[in-house]
């Protein structure tokens, strides 16, 4: 008779595991979806421009040409905050074996960096990214919301 119970309870324990197993998919797979945003979606989204560059000029035409764009679509736009230009620099010896006079060379990169702040649906940021950017100028599109 109690190995019967046990059967019985134990079979309900699987049961009842399974049951919770299927639950507990079921609501992550329902999490998984909540949380994935399509692309065409015309919900405003923050987005950050960061651009950097070796070459200011090449910098500040993409900066104008970018801010130029969501203007003309009539989009909230802070920027381009300059932030400081970071210099790299290398000093090292001429002389690759060590004799003669004590020469330097002294090597430096800049690198100016520009932040852009848009307010504005995902459809909107694809049209005014499609500019030419010139050579040289890395921008990174992040959405912050």
């Amino acid at each position: 008779m109690s190995c019967t119970l046990i059967r019985n309870h134990s079979n309900k324990l699987s049961a009842l595991k399974l049951e919770f197993y299927r639950a507990s998919n079921q609501i992550m797979a329902g999490i998984a979806y909540k949380n994935e945003k399509p692309l065409a979606d015309n919900t405003e989204h923050r987005i950050r421009l960061t651009l950097t560059s070796q070459d200011v000029k090449s910098l500040e035409k993409v900066c104008a040409q970018l801010i130029e764009g969501a203007k003309n679509e009539n989009l909230v736009v802070k920027g381009p905050i300059r932030l400081p230009t970071k210099v790299l620099r290398i000093t090292t010896r001429k002389t690759p074996c060590g004799e003669g006079s004590k020469t330097w060379d002294r090597f430096q990169m800049r690198i100016h960096k520009r932040l852009i702040n848009l307010h504005t649906p995902a459809d909107l940021l694809r049209q005014i990214t499609s500019i030419s950017i010139e050579p040289g100028v890395n921008v990174e599109v992040t959405q912050a919301n």
